[in-house]
């Protein structure tokens, strides 16, 4: 049985972004509970004991202590059920939590190589102990058990699969292009139901190959970053499309919403949700056309069973 707790759901900054006066940040900030989105993080764990996250948000230190079931056991001075991380990119939104687990607590972050390469060439990530902390590479396509504390495997399979992105902005170097890595999808499933969660943060398209790694899963967690591809153009929030910044917009004829229709899913969700994005608002005809096409807008801390 694999379980899933979404921690966040936004996009980079959350909701409301510190520094932003639009309508859904100016109305998270009027009604908080129910429209404040931290940034996208995931746990999952086939044990119920020992969870794996997925991505480590700037928020990560909130998100685990908002969830019951990543605190100490009872009883003990240190000790942790978070037994590893798993990176689908290097992006600030998901590597800048780890800089919260340095407190010495034994864990291992799975990452592709040229993210490990990132994280190798700042020496800020230097707090994690390589002796207590592991960086273990992940390959696109090729399937891995992460491990437990005690070094037997957890029963989750997980296959990483690239999908169509960018590399992390920061880094600057636009000139090399994209690569496999810069981008992973996870398909995560538990050894012995054999359902399967498939995480998709971050994505510029949907692919025919996409498609067919979505088909039959039994939940699809996809990247929800925009509306329409130039909303933050349109809103005066920014100057880029979602095309140039790696990500599919949910609406319009390429959109991921009728890219992904008639796909055999049985729940899918989008998560990584900008605060420019007006499906957050439970009232907005944005919202309504994602639930008529059976999508789902979860809150974070929403907790599912496969």
């Amino acid at each position: 049985m694999l379980r899933v707790i979404i921690l966040g759901s936004g996009a980079g900054g959350g909701v409301p972004q510190w520094n932003c006066g639009c309508r859904v940040c100016g109305a998270a900030r009027a009604d908080p509970p129910a429209l404040q989105r931290t940034q996208t993080s995931i746990a999952v764990s086939a044990d119920d004991h020992h969870w794996f996250l997925i991505n480590a948000s700037p928020d990560l230190r909130a998100q685990v202590n908002a969830t019951p079931r990543l605190h100490p056991a009872r009883g003990e001075l240190r000790h942790s059920p978070i037994a590893g991380v798993i990176l689908t990119n290097g992006e600030i939104d998901a590597i800048a939590g780890l800089l919260t687990l340095r407190e010495g607590s034994p864990f291992t972050i799975y990452a592709h190589a040229d993210v490990l390469a990132t994280l190798d060439a700042n020496s800020i990530f230097n707090v994690l102990d390589r002796s207590r902390v592991p960086r273990v590479a992940i390959e696109p396509d090729v399937a891995f058990s992460p491990r437990l504390p005690d070094g037997t495997q957890a029963q989750i399979e997980i296959v990483p699969f690239p999908v169509p992105g960018k590399p992390a902005w920061y880094l600057g170097d636009t000139a090399r292009g994209t690569r496999p890595g810069d981008t992973l999808g996870l398909e995560i499933r538990d050894m012995h139901s054999r359902r399967a969660l498939v995480v998709v943060a971050a994505c510029a398209a949907v692919t025919p190959e996409l498609k067919a790694r979505l088909d039959g899963a039994a939940l699809v967690l996809f990247d929800g970053t925009l509306w329409r591809d130039d909303e933050l153009i349109a809103s005066h929030l920014g100057q880029k499309t979602g095309q140039q910044m790696g990500h599919i917009a949910m609406s319009g004829d390429h959109g991921a919403i009728a890219a992904l229709a008639g796909l055999a899913i049985g729940r899918k969700m989008f998560l990584h949700i900008n605060n420019s994005n007006p499906v957050l608002l439970s009232d907005s005809e944005e919202r309504r056309m994602a639930e008529d096409a059976g999508w789902e807008i979860p809150d974070d801390g929403m907790e599912l069973t496969l």
